[in-house]
């Protein structure tokens, strides 16, 4: 059973700055589709970014041009940059077995293999 956890959520002011880490042990599959999911207050789930095992990326909309996901051998980074209130949430790390290319970067949190969360706020 494939074990992930986040790390890095913080308290942060518009504008600035943070990176969430997420480490990835007993992962079995040769091929994966991982992925940051944020989960803001009151509100369902929602896809943030994912990167797949053939080097294909994709942000949500409101994301695009701020955040930046990468991974190093068993880590996946969310770096959040230019930060607003409404990034406020429990963000997630998730993987899955690259079944889809198309499927993976849909951005829904239909991933197989998911961590505990990591809180992040961002307020004046």
């Amino acid at each position: 059973q494939a074990q992930l956890r986040e790390s890095g959520g913080d308290s942060v002011r518009p504008g600035g700055s943070l990176r969430l880490s997420c480490t990835l042990s007993e992962y079995t599959y040769s091929t994966y589709c991982m992925g940051w999911f944020r989960q803001p207050p009151g509100r369902e789930r929602e896809g943030v970014a994912t990167v797949d095992s053939d080097g294909r990326l994709n942000y949500r909309d409101s994301v695009k041009g701020r955040f930046t996901i990468d991974n190093a051998g068993d880590t996946l980074y969310l770096q959040m940059d230019d930060v607003r209130p409404e990034d406020t949430g429990i963000y997630f790390c998730a993987a899955t077995p690259l079944w889809s290319p198309d499927d993976c970067h849909k951005l829904r949190p239909n991933f197989k293999y998911w961590g505990q969360g990591t809180q992040v706020t961002v307020s004046a």
